[in-house]
Formats: C-alpha cells, structure tokens, sequence
C-alpha cells in the first residue's frame, strides 16, 4: 500500500523534528518546506494527501499560501496551524476552506488525530451508524475550533455520548479510535472553556451562566411542588450521561420521558461539594458560613454528607415552600430491599427524595478490586454493569413503584466520573486531601500548565482552611501522583474511573424529567 504523503511548510520547521520522526515511525511520508512560494511550487510538482501549514511565515503568509494552493488544487486537505487564538484569524481560514485548525504547541498525538479525521474517514462506512457519525464527525470538529456557548457544550457531549454507545459493537476498531481521539480532543477544549468561565459562573457575573449544582432544585423541582405536584427525585450518586442512558430503555417500559438534559456539577465535582450545595441551594463557603453546623470539612472527622435532609429542609423553606417531604439514603443492597418494601408507609409524603449510592460504589470497587477491573474495563464494560445491577437491584422495584402511584419522577446526580489514563505529578504536606483528581492544601507543589489552580478559593465559593490555601483540579484524563513511588500509584491507578476534576464525563450529568405511562 502507498504511503500517505504529507507536506508541512512551517517557516520553523527545524523545531518539529520530533513530530516528524513520530508520523514516519507510524507509517508516513513526510516532506518539509520553510516559505509559503515553495510550497506552492511542491504541491504543483507532487502529489500530496494533506497539508500542514503555519499561519505566521515571512514572505508568503500562510493564509496568502493557502489562497494559492486552493487555486491549484481545490480539494487538497490543509491544516493550518497558528499561535495565535484570534477569532478574525481563525474565521478567516474557515472561511478559505481549510480542513482543520490547530494552536501551537501541537504534540504528535494532536498530529495523528487530525491525519485520521481527514484522511481515514472511509473506515466510517461499515453501518449506518458509522455512516452517520462520518457525516457528524467533521461538523463535531468544525465546532469545536470555535467558542461555544454552556448549551453548545452540553450538545456536543450528547452527541458524543451517542455515537459511543452507537458504536461500541462496532468491529472497526479504527471508528472506535478516531471517535475516542476526537472525545479528547473535546475535553481538552472544554477544560479551558471551563477555566475561563468558572469564576464568572459562581459570581453570577457571566450572561452565559449554566444551570449549577446549587441552582438546579430552584429550576427543576420546585416548579413541581408549586403545582402541588407528587414528585420523586432520585439521585444517583456518580451516574454518569452515558449510563443514564444506558438505563433509558428500561425505564422506558414505566415512564415517557419529558426531558433528557444536562447540568453543569460545581467544582469539585464530588460528593461533599456537588450534593451538598443541590440540596441546600448554596455553594460550599455559602453554606459553612449560613449553617456551621451541617457543614464538615475534609480535614474533620464524620460523614461529610449526613446534613442533606436538614439543608433541604432549609432550601425549601427560604422560598416559601412547606411541603412535606420523606428522605431516604441507600447505601446497601439491605436498605435497598427495606425501602423497597416500606414505599407505601410515605404515601402522605408530596416529595420523596432517594439518595441511591450503588455507582459511586462500584467506581470506588473498580479502583481497588481487581476483580471488578475486569468486568468494566472499559466505558462500555461500566455501562454494562451498570444496566445489569439496575435490572436486578431493589431500585427497579422502587421505580416500579413510583410508576404505580403515577407520581413524577427526577433523576439526576450530583457529579459523574472520568477514566483516567496520565498521571501528574504533586507534592503536598500530610495534610493534603487524598481525591486523585483536586487537591487542596497550603503547600502545594505542581506545574501550573497541567492543572487548574485556584490560589483565592473564595472567588469559587470553596472554604479556606487556612489562609495559605489553594486548590488544583486536573482535567481530560489525568490524575494526581505523588512522586514517592510513582511508578507503583501511575500504574494502579492508570484506567480507574474517579471525579474531582474537570471533564464532560464528570460536570456536565444528567437531569431526567420522566411521567408515569
């Protein structure tokens, strides 16, 4: 089979060495150039199956050689490649039809990914579902090169979250790559939308402010208890959207959904932080200093979370709400079958709320139960377990229920979970938390480009447990290491699914409105 053949113009094209030697390893030809005019003149000698252009050249600029190389070769895939993040730039080379945008520093693995979005999209025809996500996949990546709004965000992920289970049987392994690449790829995009806005969310000083963690009831709920509606909300602690949907189909059989949407989980993106500020209504220094008393920080001894109750009571109540509710947590498959059982001793009740804990402990199993390793090894071997435990779990039985009765139903979570896969390396003091995916502390150690790092956690509402503390989040796929014995922390908990940080998979979660058939 004939090599692919690539040429980059890059007027410092002696720096890529490096991505060079990668691309020709992994089975390509690669000729290179440093001037716009001469690489007009190559592609008019030889042909080429795509190039990478610099945007920033002396002489020939790299937008002036794209201009020429389109009047020659119409079809010729181009990538331009620029430091700069200008809009009017970035419009301008859309505009000229380029194939693909990429900002300086690429790293080959950024390199590969754009060769097989491009070039490789014939493997996309084996079914009609990979028919569909070829013809999403450009559109997806076009996207993705531009500022998007929260609900652009939340669509996007839909999307992706659709294809991945569309095409988790699929025996092309090359589909299930590119889609995965292009999954990252979103990520990465996503965390520096994330930490852009953050601050800005949190202040409520952003017109483009999502539904939060602590916004979310006030939105979703309580228009329901106005109306004097029965309502259930059920929370499953860690469901991510792909599971969700997993479960749609059984539910299916029980309930007409009214809305499939998505909301934004506060940072952390963990039990302490996100559930309890969607049941008081207020982020986490919010409610330490309104009510000392149902909050605990994580240097203190007790359950973080055993407060929900008394903070719904109180949410309810400061607006004007006097509903009765019953509240129940699940913890076990025991209290499982007990609450099952006793459904019909809360029938005065006009809210029930069910905190049900089972996927957050099947994560926290993955991590140290080889066993389980194996069984989900992957994000389709999880939502397989997952949809396996629900079928057969006392809470098909209490949702079963729920339908009888007639009532509404809300299930949502409180923050999802990532599949991590590069460890960063952090230096904390013994009173650092132990989450592989925030920190927090005074004396914390790490490079400030693999990280979110909020030095002033009042500006996100988070508590200062002192005044040299800060907090670091990672984000895509990375996790925290320590550097003492390294190699032994990467390797165990390389592919384990944790929260704390910032991805699709852990902040935007699923808020489900569902109607008894």
């Amino acid at each position: 089979m004939e090599k692919i053949k690539i040429l980059w113009a890059d007027d410092e094209i002696e720096h890529l060495k490096p991505h060079i030697i990668f691309l020709e390893s992994k089975g390509y030809q690669v000729d290179t150039i440093n001037n716009g005019a001469e690489a007009v003149e190559m592609i008019g000698q030889a042909n080429y199956d795509i190039i990478f252009l610099d945007e920033n050249m002396p002489g020939l600029t790299g937008l002036e050689t794209l201009i020429e190389m389109k009047n020659l070769q119409p079809q010729l895939p181009v990538v331009m490649i620029t430091k700069s993040e200008e809009e009017s730039i970035m419009e301008e080379a859309i505009g000229s039809k380029i194939s693909d945008y990429l900002i300086k520093p690429v790293n080959p693995n950024q390199i590969l990914l754009c060769l097989k979005k491009n070039l490789e999209n014939r493997k996309l025809i084996s079914e009609k579902s990979s028919q569909t996500y070829q013809q999403e996949f450009r559109s997806i990546g076009t996207q993705l090169s531009v500022h998007l709004s929260s609900q652009e965000w939340i669509d996007i992920y839909k999307k992706l979250t659709y294809f991945e289970i569309e095409l988790q049987h699929n025996e092309d392994e090359g589909i299930t790559e590119i889609l995965q690449m292009q999954k990252n790829e979103a990520n990465s995009v996503f965390a520096k939308y994330v930490m852009r806005n953050y601050r800005q969310w949190v202040q409520g000083t952003s017109d483009d402010t999502p539904l939060l963690s602590h916004t979310l009831l006030r939105n979703k709920l309580f228009p329901l208890l106005k109306a004097q509606q029965p309502v259930y909300l059920l929370v499953i602690d860690n469901l991510r959207y792909d599971q969700w949907k997993a479960l749609q189909p059984q539910l299916s059989r029980y309930f007409r959904v009214e809305k499939d949407e998505l909301y934004y989980s506060i940072l952390p993106t963990a039990t302490q932080y996100a559930r309890n500020s969607l049941f008081a209504g207020l982020l986490p220094s919010e409610i330490a200093k309104k009510y000392p008393a149902y909050w605990i920080d994580e240097h203190e001894e007790g359950t973080k979370n055993q407060f929900e109750s008394e903070l719904l009571g109180e949410y309810l109540r400061r607006h004007g709400l006097q509903t009765k509710f019953a509240y129940h947590k699940v913890l076990n498959l025991q209290s499982g079958k007990k609450l099952a059982e006793t459904m019909n001793n809360y029938s005065d009740k006009q809210l029930h709320v069910i905190v049900y804990n089972f996927v957050d402990m099947l994560s926290h199993a993955r991590t140290e139960m080889e066993v389980i390793k194996e069984l989900a090894d992957d994000e389709a071997a999880y939502r397989s377990i997952t949809q396996s435990w629900f079928e057969h779990s006392p809470l098909h039985d209490i949702i079963k229920h729920v339908a009888d009765r007639g009532a509404r139903l809300i299930i949502t979570t409180d923050h999802g979970s990532v599949r991590c896969q590069y460890p960063v390396k952090i230096l904390g003091d013994r009173n650092t938390n132990t989450n592989l995916r925030y920190k927090f502390g005074k004396n914390l150690n790490y490079d400030p480009d693999d990280v979110f790092e909020v030095r002033q956690p009042e500006q996100i509402f988070l508590p200062r447990i002192n005044v040299s503390t800060s907090y670091v989040f990672c984000h895509g796929n990375d996790y925290f290491v320590y550097p003492n014995n390294y190699n032994h922390f990467a390797n165990l908990y390389k592919n384990t699914f944790q929260h704390g940080g910032i991805s699709l998979e852990e902040m935007l979660v699923p808020v489900i409105d569902l109607n008894s058939r």
